[in-house]
Protein backbone atom coordinates (compact mmCIF):
# COMPACT_ATOMS: atom_id res chain seq x y z
CA UNK A 1 0.00 0.00 0.00
CA UNK A 2 1.18 3.73 -0.47
CA UNK A 3 0.42 6.66 2.02
CA UNK A 4 1.42 10.18 1.61
CA UNK A 5 2.38 11.79 4.57
CA UNK A 6 4.44 15.33 5.41
CA UNK A 7 8.15 16.22 6.30
CA UNK A 8 9.26 19.52 6.04
CA UNK A 9 6.50 21.11 4.07
CA UNK A 10 6.88 18.65 1.72
CA UNK A 11 4.52 15.69 0.69
CA UNK A 12 6.23 12.32 0.94
CA UNK A 13 5.37 9.10 0.25
CA UNK A 14 5.98 5.36 1.46
CA UNK A 15 5.35 1.98 0.65
CA UNK A 16 4.67 -0.69 2.73
CA UNK A 17 4.03 -4.31 1.81
CA UNK A 18 3.29 -8.18 2.94
CA UNK A 19 3.00 -11.43 1.87
CA UNK A 20 4.08 -15.12 3.64
CA UNK A 21 7.41 -17.28 2.01
CA UNK A 22 6.81 -20.49 0.84
CA UNK A 23 7.23 -21.82 5.10
CA UNK A 24 4.60 -19.64 5.54
CA UNK A 25 6.36 -17.09 7.08
CA UNK A 26 5.25 -13.56 7.35
CA UNK A 27 7.77 -10.90 5.29
CA UNK A 28 7.61 -7.43 4.65
CA UNK A 29 8.77 -4.48 2.75
CA UNK A 30 9.16 -0.67 3.88
CA UNK A 31 10.02 2.27 2.30
CA UNK A 32 9.49 6.05 3.45
CA UNK A 33 10.46 9.45 1.86
CA UNK A 34 9.79 8.59 -1.56
CA UNK A 35 9.77 11.88 -3.35
CA UNK A 36 6.65 11.13 -5.75
CA UNK A 37 3.93 9.47 -6.39
CA UNK A 38 5.28 7.97 -9.61
CA UNK A 39 8.33 6.81 -7.91
CA UNK A 40 5.94 4.93 -4.95
CA UNK A 41 4.34 3.28 -7.52
CA UNK A 42 7.26 1.82 -8.96
CA UNK A 43 9.12 0.72 -5.69
CA UNK A 44 5.65 -0.88 -5.01
CA UNK A 45 5.81 -3.15 -8.17
CA UNK A 46 9.14 -4.28 -7.41
CA UNK A 47 8.47 -5.46 -3.66
CA UNK A 48 4.92 -7.10 -4.91
CA UNK A 49 7.79 -8.75 -7.90
CA UNK A 50 10.20 -9.95 -4.72
CA UNK A 51 7.67 -11.13 -2.12
CA UNK A 52 6.01 -12.88 -4.84
CA UNK A 53 8.93 -14.35 -5.73
CA UNK A 54 9.72 -15.46 -2.29
CA UNK A 55 6.66 -17.08 -1.66
CA UNK A 56 7.01 -19.35 -4.83
CA UNK A 57 4.30 -17.73 -6.93
CA UNK A 58 5.58 -15.78 -9.48
CA UNK A 59 3.32 -13.71 -11.10
CA UNK A 60 2.68 -14.65 -14.84
CA UNK A 61 2.49 -11.19 -16.91
CA UNK A 62 0.46 -12.10 -19.73
CA UNK A 63 0.38 -9.26 -22.20
CA UNK A 64 -3.56 -8.19 -21.10
CA UNK A 65 -2.00 -7.66 -17.64
CA UNK A 66 0.94 -6.25 -18.12
CA UNK A 67 -0.89 -3.75 -20.34
CA UNK A 68 -3.03 -2.46 -17.75
CA UNK A 69 -0.68 -2.11 -15.32
CA UNK A 70 1.71 -0.17 -17.74
CA UNK A 71 -1.63 2.12 -18.35
CA UNK A 72 -1.60 2.33 -14.48
CA UNK A 73 1.77 3.64 -14.15
CA UNK A 74 1.55 6.38 -16.98
CA UNK A 75 -1.17 8.35 -14.71
CA UNK A 76 1.45 9.60 -13.18
CA UNK A 77 3.49 11.07 -15.97
CA UNK A 78 1.30 10.81 -19.34
CA UNK A 79 -1.78 13.46 -20.85
CA UNK A 80 -5.12 11.51 -20.43
CA UNK A 81 -4.85 11.83 -24.17
CA UNK A 82 -2.08 9.75 -24.52
CA UNK A 83 -3.06 7.21 -22.23
CA UNK A 84 -6.54 6.82 -23.95
CA UNK A 85 -4.61 6.20 -27.08
CA UNK A 86 -1.90 3.57 -25.51
CA UNK A 87 -5.60 2.04 -24.64
CA UNK A 88 -7.70 2.23 -27.72
CA UNK A 89 -5.46 1.87 -30.29
CA UNK A 90 -3.60 -1.22 -28.73
CA UNK A 91 -6.70 -2.90 -28.07
CA UNK A 92 -8.19 -2.16 -31.07
CA UNK A 93 -5.22 -3.29 -33.48
CA UNK A 94 -3.90 -5.77 -31.57
CA UNK A 95 -5.00 -10.00 -32.02
CA UNK A 96 -7.00 -11.65 -29.21
CA UNK A 97 -4.70 -14.32 -29.08
CA UNK A 98 -2.09 -11.49 -27.42
CA UNK A 99 -3.97 -10.96 -24.70
CA UNK A 100 -3.15 -13.98 -22.74
CA UNK A 101 0.04 -14.74 -24.15
CA UNK A 102 3.51 -13.85 -21.62
CA UNK A 103 4.68 -10.91 -22.72
CA UNK A 104 8.34 -12.60 -22.65
CA UNK A 105 6.57 -15.07 -25.54
CA UNK A 106 6.08 -11.96 -28.06
CA UNK A 107 8.54 -12.16 -30.65
CA UNK A 108 10.07 -9.80 -33.31
CA UNK A 109 7.83 -12.15 -35.68
CA UNK A 110 4.99 -11.51 -34.02
CA UNK A 111 4.97 -7.85 -34.03
CA UNK A 112 6.16 -8.14 -37.56
CA UNK A 113 3.19 -10.03 -38.68
CA UNK A 114 0.71 -7.90 -36.43
CA UNK A 115 1.96 -4.62 -38.11
CA UNK A 116 2.72 -5.41 -41.54
CA UNK A 117 0.53 -8.47 -42.39
CA UNK A 118 -2.51 -8.73 -39.69
CA UNK A 119 -3.81 -5.05 -40.32
CA UNK A 120 -2.10 -4.69 -43.08
CA UNK A 121 -3.89 -1.36 -45.41
CA UNK A 122 -6.68 -1.29 -42.89
CA UNK A 123 -4.29 1.52 -41.25
CA UNK A 124 -2.49 5.11 -42.29
CA UNK A 125 1.64 4.68 -42.32
CA UNK A 126 0.97 6.92 -39.43
CA UNK A 127 -0.93 5.06 -37.75
CA UNK A 128 1.01 1.58 -38.24
CA UNK A 129 4.07 4.06 -36.79
CA UNK A 130 2.17 4.89 -33.94
CA UNK A 131 1.34 1.55 -32.69
CA UNK A 132 5.02 0.84 -33.08
CA UNK A 133 5.89 3.61 -30.61
CA UNK A 134 3.68 2.25 -28.48
CA UNK A 135 4.13 -1.29 -28.47
CA UNK A 136 8.06 -0.45 -28.13
CA UNK A 137 7.44 1.42 -24.92
CA UNK A 138 5.21 -1.19 -23.05
CA UNK A 139 8.26 -3.96 -24.09
CA UNK A 140 10.55 -1.28 -22.90
CA UNK A 141 9.11 -0.53 -19.43
CA UNK A 142 8.76 -4.45 -19.69
CA UNK A 143 12.60 -3.95 -19.75
CA UNK A 144 13.14 -2.34 -17.28
CA UNK A 145 11.37 -4.26 -14.70
CA UNK A 146 13.26 -7.08 -15.52
CA UNK A 147 10.05 -9.60 -16.87
CA UNK A 148 12.05 -9.77 -20.35
CA UNK A 149 15.55 -9.62 -21.46
CA UNK A 150 14.66 -7.68 -24.90
CA UNK A 151 12.32 -5.48 -26.61
CA UNK A 152 10.83 -7.51 -29.81
CA UNK A 153 10.06 -3.97 -31.51
CA UNK A 154 14.14 -3.51 -31.75
CA UNK A 155 14.81 -3.24 -35.62
CA UNK A 156 11.65 -2.60 -36.55
CA UNK A 157 10.64 0.93 -38.55
CA UNK A 158 7.73 1.83 -40.01
CA UNK A 159 9.24 4.59 -42.72
CA UNK A 160 6.40 7.48 -43.69
CA UNK A 161 6.01 9.08 -47.23
CA UNK A 162 7.62 12.17 -47.17
CA UNK A 163 5.00 14.97 -46.79
CA UNK A 164 5.46 18.05 -49.29
CA UNK A 165 5.74 20.79 -47.65
CA UNK A 166 4.66 24.04 -48.53
CA UNK A 167 5.79 27.53 -47.83
CA UNK A 168 4.65 31.15 -49.04
CA UNK A 169 7.53 33.37 -50.31
CA UNK A 170 8.03 36.42 -49.02
CA UNK A 171 6.43 38.18 -51.23
CA UNK A 172 3.55 36.04 -51.59
CA UNK A 173 3.53 36.17 -47.53
CA UNK A 174 3.62 40.06 -47.85
CA UNK A 175 0.41 39.76 -49.71
CA UNK A 176 -1.51 37.31 -48.15
CA UNK A 177 -1.39 39.83 -45.48
CA UNK A 178 -1.85 42.88 -46.78
CA UNK A 179 -4.92 41.22 -48.55
CA UNK A 180 -6.02 39.55 -44.99
CA UNK A 181 -5.96 43.36 -43.44
CA UNK A 182 -7.51 45.03 -46.74
CA UNK A 183 -10.58 42.87 -46.29
CA UNK A 184 -10.48 42.60 -42.46
CA UNK A 185 -10.47 39.35 -42.29
CA UNK A 186 -11.55 37.91 -38.86
CA UNK A 187 -8.52 35.38 -38.86
CA UNK A 188 -6.01 38.63 -39.68
CA UNK A 189 -4.65 39.20 -36.27
CA UNK A 190 -4.35 35.17 -35.72
CA UNK A 191 -2.40 34.80 -39.04
CA UNK A 192 -0.19 38.00 -38.52
CA UNK A 193 1.34 36.62 -35.40
CA UNK A 194 1.67 33.10 -37.13
CA UNK A 195 3.72 35.02 -39.94
CA UNK A 196 5.82 37.36 -37.41
CA UNK A 197 6.90 34.57 -34.60
CA UNK A 198 6.57 30.97 -36.09
CA UNK A 199 4.74 30.10 -32.96
CA UNK A 200 2.64 26.75 -33.11
CA UNK A 201 -1.36 26.75 -33.28
CA UNK A 202 -2.22 25.68 -29.31
CA UNK A 203 0.49 28.35 -28.42
CA UNK A 204 -1.03 31.49 -30.10
CA UNK A 205 -4.16 30.07 -28.79
CA UNK A 206 -3.04 29.80 -25.09
CA UNK A 207 -1.17 33.17 -25.33
CA UNK A 208 -1.95 35.49 -22.84
CA UNK A 209 -1.66 39.63 -22.52
CA UNK A 210 0.97 38.63 -19.43
CA UNK A 211 2.96 36.29 -21.37
CA UNK A 212 3.77 39.93 -23.83
CA UNK A 213 6.62 42.22 -22.82
CA UNK A 214 6.12 44.76 -25.12
CA UNK A 215 8.98 46.61 -23.39
CA UNK A 216 11.58 43.98 -23.70
CA UNK A 217 10.20 43.11 -26.58
CA UNK A 218 9.83 39.15 -25.94
CA UNK A 219 7.05 36.98 -26.09
CA UNK A 220 6.94 34.40 -23.22
CA UNK A 221 5.58 30.58 -24.49
CA UNK A 222 5.29 28.23 -22.17
CA UNK A 223 1.84 26.54 -22.57
CA UNK A 224 -0.53 25.58 -25.49
CA UNK A 225 -4.04 24.74 -25.71
CA UNK A 226 -5.01 21.26 -27.48
CA UNK A 227 -8.49 20.49 -27.75
CA UNK A 228 -7.86 16.72 -26.36
CA UNK A 229 -6.40 17.94 -23.20
CA UNK A 230 -6.97 21.88 -22.81
CA UNK A 231 -4.29 24.05 -21.44
CA UNK A 232 -1.06 22.58 -20.59
CA UNK A 233 2.60 23.07 -21.28
CA UNK A 234 3.99 23.92 -24.57
CA UNK A 235 4.80 20.31 -26.91
CA UNK A 236 8.23 20.22 -25.49
CA UNK A 237 7.22 21.09 -22.28
CA UNK A 238 10.27 23.77 -22.41
CA UNK A 239 9.26 27.73 -21.94
CA UNK A 240 11.25 29.58 -24.63
CA UNK A 241 11.19 33.46 -25.80
CA UNK A 242 10.26 34.65 -29.13
CA UNK A 243 11.35 38.21 -30.05
CA UNK A 244 9.24 40.67 -30.91
CA UNK A 245 9.87 42.50 -34.54
CA UNK A 246 9.44 46.49 -34.23
CA UNK A 247 6.42 45.96 -36.74
CA UNK A 248 4.64 43.34 -34.42
CA UNK A 249 4.99 45.64 -31.21
CA UNK A 250 3.04 48.32 -33.20
CA UNK A 251 0.80 45.80 -34.31
CA UNK A 252 0.41 44.59 -30.94
CA UNK A 253 0.34 47.93 -28.53
CA UNK A 254 -2.99 48.66 -30.76
CA UNK A 255 -4.55 45.18 -30.30
CA UNK A 256 -3.53 45.85 -26.49
CA UNK A 257 -5.46 49.19 -26.44
CA UNK A 258 -8.66 47.71 -27.98
CA UNK A 259 -8.25 44.29 -25.57
CA UNK A 260 -10.99 43.43 -23.36
CA UNK A 261 -10.01 39.87 -22.19
CA UNK A 262 -6.70 38.32 -21.08
CA UNK A 263 -6.20 36.47 -24.85
CA UNK A 264 -4.12 37.80 -27.16
CA UNK A 265 -6.29 36.26 -29.67
CA UNK A 266 -9.75 35.75 -30.20
CA UNK A 267 -10.77 32.74 -30.39
CA UNK A 268 -12.92 31.83 -33.30
CA UNK A 269 -14.88 29.17 -33.80
CA UNK A 270 -13.21 27.91 -36.68
CA UNK A 271 -10.15 27.55 -34.58
CA UNK A 272 -11.46 26.36 -31.64
CA UNK A 273 -13.08 23.42 -33.89
CA UNK A 274 -9.61 22.51 -35.72
CA UNK A 275 -11.18 24.43 -38.81
CA UNK A 276 -8.34 26.89 -39.03
CA UNK A 277 -6.50 24.59 -41.96
CA UNK A 278 -9.25 25.09 -44.68
CA UNK A 279 -9.63 29.13 -43.94
CA UNK A 280 -6.26 29.25 -44.56
CA UNK A 281 -6.09 27.03 -47.67
CA UNK A 282 -9.28 28.70 -48.98
CA UNK A 283 -8.25 32.78 -48.29
CA UNK A 284 -4.72 31.74 -50.41
CA UNK A 285 -6.69 30.39 -53.37
CA UNK A 286 -9.03 33.24 -53.12
CA UNK A 287 -5.70 35.56 -53.62
CA UNK A 288 -4.35 33.11 -56.20
CA UNK A 289 -1.47 32.59 -53.86
CA UNK A 290 0.65 29.21 -53.15
CA UNK A 291 -2.33 27.31 -51.18
CA UNK A 292 -0.72 26.72 -47.92
CA UNK A 293 -2.28 25.38 -44.77
CA UNK A 294 -2.47 26.71 -41.20
CA UNK A 295 1.03 24.97 -39.83
CA UNK A 296 2.38 25.73 -42.94
CA UNK A 297 3.21 29.79 -41.80
CA UNK A 298 5.24 28.11 -39.39
CA UNK A 299 7.41 26.88 -41.90
CA UNK A 300 6.81 30.14 -43.83
CA UNK A 301 8.43 31.85 -40.65
CA UNK A 302 11.43 29.22 -40.17
CA UNK A 303 12.30 29.09 -43.72
CA UNK A 304 12.04 32.49 -44.78
CA UNK A 305 14.40 33.26 -41.46
CA UNK A 306 16.79 31.26 -42.59
CA UNK A 307 17.02 32.51 -46.03
CA UNK A 308 17.50 35.67 -44.35
CA UNK A 309 20.68 34.22 -42.73
CA UNK A 310 19.83 33.88 -39.37
CA UNK A 311 21.93 31.26 -38.07
CA UNK A 312 20.08 27.76 -37.53
CA UNK A 313 20.66 27.26 -34.42
CA UNK A 314 18.78 30.78 -33.30
CA UNK A 315 15.61 29.72 -35.65
CA UNK A 316 15.80 26.71 -33.14
CA UNK A 317 15.57 28.12 -29.87
CA UNK A 318 12.82 30.44 -30.90
CA UNK A 319 10.51 27.85 -32.80
CA UNK A 320 11.20 25.30 -30.01
CA UNK A 321 12.83 22.73 -31.89
CA UNK A 322 15.20 20.35 -29.85
CA UNK A 323 16.55 18.40 -32.67
CA UNK A 324 19.01 20.06 -35.22
CA UNK A 325 17.58 17.45 -37.72
CA UNK A 326 14.26 19.07 -37.21
CA UNK A 327 15.07 22.50 -38.62
CA UNK A 328 17.42 20.64 -41.09
CA UNK A 329 13.99 20.07 -43.15
CA UNK A 330 13.50 23.75 -43.42
CA UNK A 331 16.87 24.45 -43.90
CA UNK A 332 16.82 22.37 -47.59
CA UNK A 333 13.70 24.01 -47.90
CA UNK A 334 15.06 27.46 -47.81
CA UNK A 335 17.88 26.18 -50.24
CA UNK A 336 20.15 28.35 -47.89
CA UNK A 337 22.53 25.14 -47.63
CA UNK A 338 23.27 24.85 -51.41
CA UNK A 339 22.72 28.67 -52.31
CA UNK A 340 25.57 29.28 -54.81
CA UNK A 341 27.39 25.91 -55.15
CA UNK A 342 26.74 26.04 -58.83
CA UNK A 343 28.95 29.14 -59.03
CA UNK A 344 32.08 27.18 -58.28
CA UNK A 345 32.00 25.16 -61.24
CA UNK A 346 35.15 24.29 -62.77
CA UNK A 347 34.13 25.41 -66.04
CA UNK A 348 31.67 27.64 -67.80
CA UNK A 349 29.85 28.76 -70.73
CA UNK A 350 31.58 30.42 -73.88
CA UNK A 351 31.87 33.98 -73.31
CA UNK A 352 30.15 34.65 -76.62
CA UNK A 353 26.87 32.82 -75.54
CA UNK A 354 26.87 34.48 -71.99
CA UNK A 355 27.03 37.85 -73.62
CA UNK A 356 24.53 37.59 -75.24
CA UNK A 357 22.40 36.06 -72.62
CA UNK A 358 23.39 38.51 -70.33
CA UNK A 359 22.20 41.52 -73.08
CA UNK A 360 18.63 39.82 -72.82
CA UNK A 361 18.38 40.36 -68.57
CA UNK A 362 17.49 43.38 -67.20
CA UNK A 363 20.34 45.07 -65.12
CA UNK A 364 18.52 45.49 -62.07
CA UNK A 365 17.75 41.28 -62.15
CA UNK A 366 21.67 40.54 -62.22
CA UNK A 367 22.54 42.16 -59.00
Amino acid sequence: MIKSYSAKGKKLYEVFVKSKDQTGKQVARRKRNITSERKAKDIEFQFKTELASLSGNDPVWTWKKWHEECLKRMQYNRKQSTIAGYSGQLNKWLPTEWKEKEVGQISKANVFKLLFEDIGGQVTEHTRKSLLKMLRRIFEMAVEEGLIATNPTKGIAVKLPQREQKVLTADEAQLFLKAARETDHRFYPIWTLALMTGMRSGEMYALKWSDVDLDAGIIAVNKQWTSKDGFGPTKTREARAVPISPELKVFLAERKLKAEGEFVLPHLREWTNGEQAQVTREFCRSIEITEVKFHDLRATFITNMLAQGVPLVTVMAIVGHRKMSTTDVYLRLAGVNVKGATEKLGYSLPKAMTDNVLQLIPSDSIA
